[in-house]
């Protein structure tokens, strides 16, 4: 199987996989109005397709004559069963997360969400992992906890001001102020499983008998197959807003529809790929902890940005909202590069 031999390709990799995990969710609002659930489906059957395809190409390729199927085998099957059960827990916390982008947009979601996603995996890699230096790790966890207070205090203020125009234009349908808490908690409940499955992924990366990076994703993508039909029998019966769905209205969605969840899940797929294929322990060259981490990191403000800028989901707010997105985004950014900072201490 093809791995990167050298820096300058792992740096390149590392680009993609920012680039990939930072822009999928446009696709869900290039969908248009397509209930999220459906979207799920397409995004599953988007990302496993990449990951097969992957597995069966760069997979099978290279100068060691060691195949996708042969890593697959030398595998433990316990690592099997790693692999699969931290993509089931990573795709509820992803499908929670899409809920919550779909009542409350990408700018809010994603710095709320994978700012108590960095939070939970910090403290499990601080419980659980090498040293590394506590100040710099829960000084970095402090400033993504003030980035999602920010970004939650500018999305609330949002919604006031927006029920204040309507209510003035007299197009408002109630005079009770609407409440912003759904999409909040949707996103930091995604973010808390988000920050969970990675150490059952470490597990399945074991050097001697784990996965490499393209058997794991091969196994990680079937597994968010199996668990969306699963979870979504819950969120299509009991369903975020909207009316409950039947399995029938999948195929009342339009090509371009099913094709942006497609093209979505297939970039997920591609940027989780050049991670691991970065960060796989079968590896011969690695990048600094700091490095990785740091550019791991920062998808959820590349999303944000595109929240922000391109859909301009904050539209509408004013001077406090405005400057409370502006130091969400320095704050978040400050966070993440502490965090990284702290692979280089160890601690005593």
């Amino acid at each position: 199987m093809i791995l990167p031999h050298d820096s300058t390709t792992l740096m390149y990799l590392m680009i993609l996989s920012l680039v990939c995990l930072g822009s999928w969710a446009n696709f869900y609002k290039l969908a248009g109005k397509w209930r999220f659930e459906l979207f799920c489906f397409d995004f599953a059957f988007g990302l496993v397709a990449v990951a097969l395809i992957l597995a069966f190409t760069a997979g099978n390729l290279g100068f060691d004559g060691f195949n996708f199927h042969d890593d697959l085998m030398n595998a433990g099957k316990r690592q099997w069963l790693f692999g699969f059960l931290g993509a089931v827990i990573f795709n509820f916390g992803n499908m929670l997360m899409i809920a919550a982008f779909s009542v409350a947009g990408i700018a809010l979601t994603f710095p709320v969400g994978f700012g108590v996603a960095f939070i939970v995996g910090s403290a499990m890699s601080y419980a659980t992992g090498p040293g590394v230096s506590p100040a710099y790790l829960f000084g970095g966890c402090g400033l993504l906890a003030l980035a999602v207070i920010l970004n939650c205090s500018a999305f609330s203020r949002l919604g006031v001001l927006k029920h204040e125009n309507q209510a003035r234009a007299g197009s408002a349908k109630s005079t009770r102020r609407p409440s912003s808490m759904q999409g909040i908690i949707l996103a930091m409940v995604g973010g808390v499983l988000m920050g969970s499955f990675s150490p059952l992924l470490a597990k399945a990366q074991n050097v001697d008998i784990g996965l490499g990076p393209y058997s794991l994703m091969a196994i990680f993508g079937m597994a968010v197959l199996f668990s969306t039909f699963v979870c979504n029998l819950f969120f299509m019966n009991l369903p975020i807003e909207g009316d409950p769905l039947e399995f029938s209205d999948y195929f009342k969605g339009s090509t371009r529809q099913h094709a942006m969840g497609g093209i979505g899940g297939g970039l997920w797929a591609l940027g989780a790929t050049a991670a691991l294929a970065v960060t796989t322990p079968k590896g011969d060259t690695h990048l600094p902890q700091m490095t990785v981490d740091l550019m791991s990191q920062s998808a959820p403000l590349l999303a944000a940005l595109f929240g922000l800028l391109v859909w301009r989901e904050y539209k509408g707010g004013d001077l406090r909202v405005k400057l409370s997105a502006v130091l969400m985004l320095l704050v978040f950014a400050g966070g993440v590069a502490a965090i990284s900072l702290a692979s280089f201490y160890t601690r005593t």
